[in-house]
């Protein structure tokens, strides 16, 4: 059970750390990196705005599993099983609204 707190642990930081270049706008549009889509990576204005927009929930989201995945680490009696598919759960729930957000404010960005 150790490996998948490391798992969900360093995943949960790696991840709100690469939020950080995308808040700070510091990361154009590519192919490889930040919320892609095409309206993304058509127009740098509004790479840019969802791609800072969208950095702030992946931060949330990294900083989520992160600690729900230490704090569950230490419940009594659970079991690997279920861990793994708790921090697993926390992940895609909370990734899913992320981009839920991060697509509803790419077309009220379009709408403008």
């Amino acid at each position: 059970m150790k490996t998948l707190l490391f798992l969900y642990l360093g995943g949960g930081i790696l991840l709100a750390l690469l939020a950080i270049p995308l808040l700070a706008r510091k990361i154009g549009p590519n192919p490889f990196y930040g919320f892609r889509v095409k309206k993304t990576l058509e127009d740098p204005n509004t790479w840019y705005e969802v791609n800072q927009y969208f950095a702030r929930r992946q931060m949330a989201v990294g900083v989520l599993t992160a600690v729900f995945s230490a704090g569950l680490y230490s419940w009594p009696g659970i079991g690997l099983d279920g861990y793994a598919l708790a921090c697993l759960g926390v992940f895609v729930l909370a990734f899913g609204l992320a981009m839920a957000q991060g697509i509803r404010f790419l077309r009220k960005q379009q709408e403008k």
